[in-house]
């Protein structure tokens, strides 16, 4: 019999390969993304299988920017509250890049909307850089990088982000070398916008 995904009517075939086999995927909860519970089998060096459960949380795939002005030396990030680093160090906020989930659209779309909607910038053209897995051995998120040229002529509005959303964002503009500093420092903490900080360092460094 094939396997069959855990509550559900019709047969369906889950992922296999030569050395990973998925049999069951239990939904646990359901919210703004989903967490399911995964039964697979993999085969060891030695080769047995083992049979193995882990549970995965897909919330969809993202998008981020950093943009900068390469005349002022300056990049605009969004300091906001998140409540995960708050539970785990009392951290009030986060000083992020600007990032937004898909919600089906292409990337280049999708992040070209968040950066007017959270730092009030409308920005033409973003340049893709990769995209990466960020926790693979519990999220399913996949995040689109990407860095922007912009000037204080590219600003519309004051951002902030969307007040239906529950976003109460504060638009931050800054040095590059201080994003830097604060880097070092553990001040900036998010690993997408860390990430981002490093690419316009080293292709400083490449132009001198």
């Amino acid at each position: 019999m094939e396997p069959q995904r855990a509550g559900g009517v019709d047969a369906v075939m889950l992922p296999q390969s030569p050395n990973l086999r998925i049999t069951a995927e239990t939904p646990i909860a359901r919210g703004t993304g989903t967490l399911t519970r995964v039964t697979y089998e993999r085969r060891s060096q030695d080769g047995h299988w083992k049979r193995l459960r882990r549970e995965i949380y897909d919330n969809g795939d993202s998008a981020v920017a950093l943009p900068y002005d390469g005349w002022r030396g300056t990049v605009l990030l969004a300091r906001q509250s998140r409540i995960p680093p708050f539970l785990s160090d009392g951290r009030e906020t986060m000083l992020e890049a600007c990032a937004g989930k898909l919600d089906g659209e292409a990337p280049e779309v999708r992040i070209r909307k968040e950066l007017e909607e959270e730092l009030g910038f409308r920005i033409a053209t973003v340049e893709r850089l990769f995209s990466l897995f960020m926790s693979p051995a519990g999220f399913q998120e996949r995040i689109t990088f990407f860095l922007c040229d912009y000037t204080p002529q590219d600003r519309v509005s004051a951002g902030g982000g969307l007040a239906a959303e529950g976003e109460d964002i504060t638009v931050v503009e800054m040095p590059l070398e201080e994003a830097w500093r604060m880097v070092a420092a553990g001040e900036i903490a998010d690993a997408k916008t860390v990430i981002l900080i490093q690419q316009l360092m080293l292709r400083r460094g490449g132009e001198g």
